[in-house]
């Protein structure tokens, strides 16, 4: 039989062909759009699924080192330390500061304490005893002191009587180098907050410190959150509690909280760095973090937020006396009197460096030294002299006082994106607060017809209408 040639290739073609279309793409694949589709879609889902798992809740934004995962301290579920923080608009995912490497600020703060304690000049400050914690000068008396030129001249700067804590609690806080974090609670008007984004070095190389009083022990107590009978020293989380025997001092318990914000230096004598954190805020950010970029990579004394409506110490006075943060108006008038009498003048350009006369004080970074210390001293007897406001007392401090401060007043946007801010307590926890701590309602209005004469070139020049 005569086998035809042309068919034979013709059949193993074929067969070839058809082995060859087994092995062809799939047909779920042969769509360039249905592929995008699918990236798109596991895309998507792996995104959320790293959102989900993210401490910040962000795509893109990274920490700059490996933060301490595990929770610093477990509160009882009735204690709500989470509840009733205050909304902001702006996003978290980008910060308007930048922050250095984790490992290299570490290093450099502790170069930077060792350095300061062989260098740091030394203010003295005036001893004696006297009926009230600061001494409670004359205004001649304290703006003698605004002009320290002579630094064997010895200041007022409170401790004029025992500040009130056991000895195991100062000689811990004289023990604390390098960074120490301060804040307060009195008369149970706050939670008490652990930090976050503590990098794995940061408890080796801060000290947190709570000054609390009688009621907010109480407080605490009635949370579960301590036992009294179990130790004298506290510690939650990361704070260690220092109780203060508040009947010593003042009876208003604002007026104590002033004590550690502004005299952090003469209770932490060996430390180098603070920062003062208002007991309704959360730090987000590690605290070395935020002392390299706001204070020593700035090159100042100290840093703190501007106030985000009020550039003029008298918009803050009037709404001091408009909202009712302070009972005695009469008070208010005569502390703005005295301070445009003796020069007080709303914020221009001329003041530049200094962006805003107006501070949010609720968080204070300070580099320990001769600038820092001298404000802070000079600012608490104001505090005392009139009222812990101490917003209204700001400027005329610091515009009077000589050497010059070197101040970072940094945006708000940065405030916003290293603290979380929550409301007081609305309940007080079934203590009874002290009859001092319940503000009366003012009778009166700060407005421009009661204002004392003697502010009438500063709200005509405030509003742009000063008269030569």
């Amino acid at each position: 039989m005569k086998i035809n040639k042309w068919k034979i290739r013709k059949v193993i073609g074929r067969s070839q062909f058809m082995g060859k279309a087994s092995l062809t793409t799939p047909i779920l694949f042969q769509s360039k759009r249905l592929c995008f589709s699918l990236l798109y879609l596991f895309t998507t889902l792996l995104l959320v699924f790293y959102v989900s798992l993210s401490p910040t809740k962000c795509i893109f934004r990274s920490s700059p080192f490996d933060p301490i995962q595990s929770p610093l301290f477990s509160y009882p579920p009735n204690y709500g330390e989470h509840k009733y923080a205050i909304s902001t608009a702006r996003s978290s995912c980008t910060s308007p500061v930048r922050f250095s490497d984790y490992w290299i600020v570490l290093q450099k703060i502790q170069d930077s304490s060792r350095k300061s304690s062989m260098s740091m000049p030394v203010l003295r400050y005036m001893q004696g005893n006297a009926d009230s914690f600061g001494g409670n000068f004359s205004t001649q008396e304290r703006i003698s002191y605004f002009d320290h030129v002579d630094d064997e001249k010895a200041i007022p700067c409170g401790f004029m009587k025992e500040f009130p804590i056991s000895k195991s609690d100062k000689a811990a806080m004289e023990k604390c180098g390098g960074v120490v974090i301060v804040s307060a609670i009195f008369s149970d008007h706050d939670k008490i907050r652990q930090p976050k984004g503590l990098g794995l070095k940061s408890l080796e190389n801060v000290c947190f410190f709570m000054f609390v009083d009688d009621t907010t022990l109480n407080g605490l107590d009635y949370h579960k959150v301590i036992s009294p009978e179990s130790s004298s020293e506290y510690k939650i989380g990361v704070w260690r509690l220092v109780r203060v025997s508040s009947q010593h001092l003042y009876k208003n318990p604002a007026m104590n909280g002033v004590i550690p914000k502004y005299l952090v230096h003469r209770l932490f004598p060996n430390s180098k760095y603070s920062i003062w954190v208002d007991a309704k805020l959360q730090l987000v950010v590690d605290p070395l973090l935020l002392i390299h970029s706001l204070v020593i990579s700035e090159d100042v004394d100290m840093a703190i937020s501007k106030h985000p409506f009020f550039v003029h110490t008298l918009e803050e006075a009037m709404a001091t006396a408009r909202w009712k943060k302070w009972w005695d108006i009469e008070s208010l008038k005569l502390q703005m009197g005295t301070y445009c009498a003796l020069g007080l003048k709303p914020w221009t350009r001329d003041k530049l460096p200094y962006t805003s006369d107006v501070p949010d004080s609720a968080l204070i970074l300070r580099k320990h030294g001769k600038g820092s210390n001298l404000f802070s001293c000079l600012l608490f007897n104001e505090l005392e002299a009139f009222n812990p406001r101490d917003q209204l007392a700001f400027a005329f401090v610091r515009d009077k006082m000589k050497p010059k401060v070197k101040m970072n007043m940094f945006d708000v946007e940065v405030f916003e994106n290293i603290a979380v801010e929550y409301r007081h307590n609305l309940k007080h926890s079934g203590t009874k607060l002290p009859e001092s701590s319940k503000n009366k309602r003012g009778s009166l209005d700060l407005s421009v017809n009661s204002t004392c004469n003697l502010c009438e070139n500063y709200l005509m020049e405030m509003w742009g209408e000063h008269r030569n």
